[in-house]
């Protein structure tokens, strides 16, 4: 699938700021004695040099790192500050030639440093939980579990034998007739029937006696 190409605003920015730097930094090499392809080695040297501070600096914050891309950076701002008329760049001054005769071995040594850097320190992973560990499972001992006695089969209970009629005492004649007596002249005195209980008292004879003497009076 194809990509449409788009002009980028930013892109389109950085390529005419290099290409700015880049020219300027040509002219100051050129300016400073250098000529040739020399003069167009500096202003790549110094770019370079900026974009691989930058590079490690994205990969690891660095003390080194920080230090040439500061370096870098002052080379390239200053050559862009230089060109814009600060200097005679028909006679440059003595510091100047200094600083571009020096700066091949100044980048050598910033670009060796920054390939060499040790970039192992990455930060941790993230520690892995580690599986808890399955407990083993234990023995199953089997406890002698006191039986339960059964139930002790029910006994019916016996049915209630039936209370015998007591045996009505036996009552003399001679008791009887005096007992009719007694209860017709309580008849003709009250006009109500005698009752046991008045009969008993009135002969001094147990309740059972006197029971059956009434029930034969009657």
């Amino acid at each position: 699938m194809k990509r449409s190409i788009r002009p980028d605003a930013v892109l389109v920015q950085a390529v005419i700021a290099g290409a700015l730097s880049f020219a300027h930094l040509h002219d100051l090499a050129q300016a400073a004695g250098q000529t040739g392809w020399k003069a167009w080695a500096y202003p790549v040297s110094v770019d370079l040099l900026l974009v691989a501070a930058w590079r490690r600096l994205r990969a690891q914050r660095s003390r080194l790192a920080w230090c040439w891309f500061v370096v870098a950076l002052i080379a390239s701002l200053g050559a862009n500050i230089a060109t814009a008329g600060f200097l005679d760049m028909e006679h440059p001054p003595a510091l100047l030639r200094l600083g571009v005769a020096g700066w091949p071995a100044l980048a050598f040594l910033g670009g060796t440093l920054l390939a060499h850097q040790h970039t192992d320190h990455t930060p941790n992973p993230a520690p892995v939980a580690e599986p808890e560990p399955v407990p083993e499972p234990r023995p199953v001992v089997e406890v002698d579990r006191p039986q339960t006695p059964e139930p002790a089969p029910e006994i019916p209970e016996p049915e209630p034998v039936p209370a015998l009629p007591k045996a009505t005492p036996g009552v003399p004649p001679a008791l009887v007739d005096h007992a009719r007596k007694v209860a017709t002249d309580h008849r003709a005195r009250t006009g109500t029937d005698i009752d046991t209980a008045t009969l008993r008292a009135r002969l001094g004879v147990p309740e059972d006696l006197a029971g059956a003497i009434v029930a034969q009076l009657i």
